[in-house]
């Protein structure tokens, strides 16, 4: 994996108190991770930091634009990303960290040596968790389907040669 210090906060310097980080999102930022399903990737992350006494609380906004295919037509298009998460980061002596840190998803251990935390991997997986699980153009103002019009013509065309088809053989099962 790339090693990159854009994402690398040296919190020791910081002061307590909250602090903001803005980060830019590009299809470069995904090369040092398992590529995504979309690309074309245009997404800004706020990370507000609260940072306390032996934590930190992390608080991420993701909001942008991804091209991906639809799972209906199998055409591209745009999709808004937009979601929030936080995360609770806790320093503890060195021994400790491995074992916590599969104890809690919401809870990230770091040790008490550490004097940066490196945000990407959490980047990452925050917009990963943004995309729905399904994908299809959304509905256009009067609600009909902005998917590929012949696309759409030969699905229905299959739905309505086979449904009838289905019913009957369950009727003759009922019988």
């Amino acid at each position: 994996m790339k090693h990159t210090r854009e994402f690398e906060i040296a919190f020791v310097g910081l002061k307590p108190g909250e602090h903001e980080f803005i980060y830019t999102i590009t299809d470069s930022f995904f090369e040092n991770f398992e590529k995504p399903e979309f690309d074309n990737a245009h997404i800004e992350v706020k990370m507000k930091m609260d940072k306390k006494q032996g934590c930190f609380l992390l608080k991420f906004y993701i909001n942008g634009k991804v091209n991906i295919m639809c799972d209906r037509c199998g055409d591209d298009y745009e999709m808004t990303l937009w979601d929030e998460f936080e995360l609770l980061v806790k320093q503890i002596d060195d021994t400790e960290v491995a074992k916590k840190s599969e104890d809690d998803a919401e809870v990230a251990y770091i040790a008490r040596s550490e004097s940066i935390l490196d945000v990407s991997t959490w980047i990452y997986e925050f917009i990963i968790l943004s995309v729905p699980i399904q994908h299809i153009h959304p509905d256009d103002e009067e609600g009909k389907s902005t998917c590929n019009p012949v696309v759409l013509d030969f699905l229905n065309k299959q739905n309505n040669e086979t449904t009838p088809k289905v019913w009957e053989d369950l009727n003759k099962l009922k019988n």
